[in-house]
């Protein structure tokens, strides 16, 4: 997870989800991975880019809405959040966003 996400030409759809954690670090890990793998084969999951560096940030790129929605509504996932309220996250914020323009640049 730490390459840059290659996206389709947009639009297309970035959530960006923005966390502080709490100490308990038990089984977050493990489902961390659970999560990436579960949606890197939902249908319309374009990518993902993540960075922890007291704060987190991790952002996921989808084809639609209806792809977001249906990952939002995965019972898994939806396991895994009540989790991440109860224990891992002292806060957070998810954002959905239209990406309507993307730049690239990479050395050769």
């Amino acid at each position: 997870m730490k390459e840059i996400a290659h996206t389709p030409k947009p639009p297309y759809f970035a959530v960006i989800f923005t966390s502080k954690r709490t100490d308990f670090e038990d089984e977050y890990a493990d489902v961390a991975e659970e999560m990436f793998r579960l949606a890197s084969i939902q249908p319309g999951f374009l990518g993902v880019e993540s960075a922890d560096d007291g704060l987190g940030i991790t952002v996921s790129y989808w084809a639609s809405l209806e792809a977001i929605q249906a990952w939002k509504r995965n019972e898994r996932h939806m396991m895994a959040q009540d989790r991440g309220r109860a224990d891992w996250y002292r806060e957070y914020k998810t954002r959905v966003c239209k990406v309507e323009r993307d730049y690239e640049y990479e050395a050769d």
